[in-house]
């Protein structure tokens, strides 16, 4: 895992993920915000009203990464059905990571 200290700006992506399943009320937003904060990555990670959660980080390639590779994991709070990602060039999220 590599810090953001370590990478260069524009070596930074950005993570959109649409999170289905059992994921609301079940503390899935308070663990993606934990576990992105220690990958050092900034973002949200939002509840919808049909359900999804939708997880938006900005980072370094590997944290990235990690954090998907843990969303599809099984490890979560609730049940993740499906994670349906896309990946792109960072925005400038700045700092930390919120829980809407």
């Amino acid at each position: 895992m590599s810090s953001r200290t370590d990478d260069a700006p524009g070596d930074r992506v950005r993570l959109t993920a649409w999170v289905h399943g059992r994921v609301q009320g079940v503390g899935f937003r308070w663990a993606t915000r934990c576990r992105a904060l220690e990958l050092g990555l900034a973002g949200s990670a939002t509840n919808y009203p049909d359900g999804r959660v939708l997880v938006i980080a900005e980072g370094p390639p590997a944290a990235v990464a990690a954090l998907l590779d843990w969303l599809r994991g099984g490890g979560t709070p609730g049940a993740v059905r499906t994670v349906v990602a896309d990946r792109g060039p960072a925005r400038g999220l700045g700092e930390g990571f919120a829980r809407r």
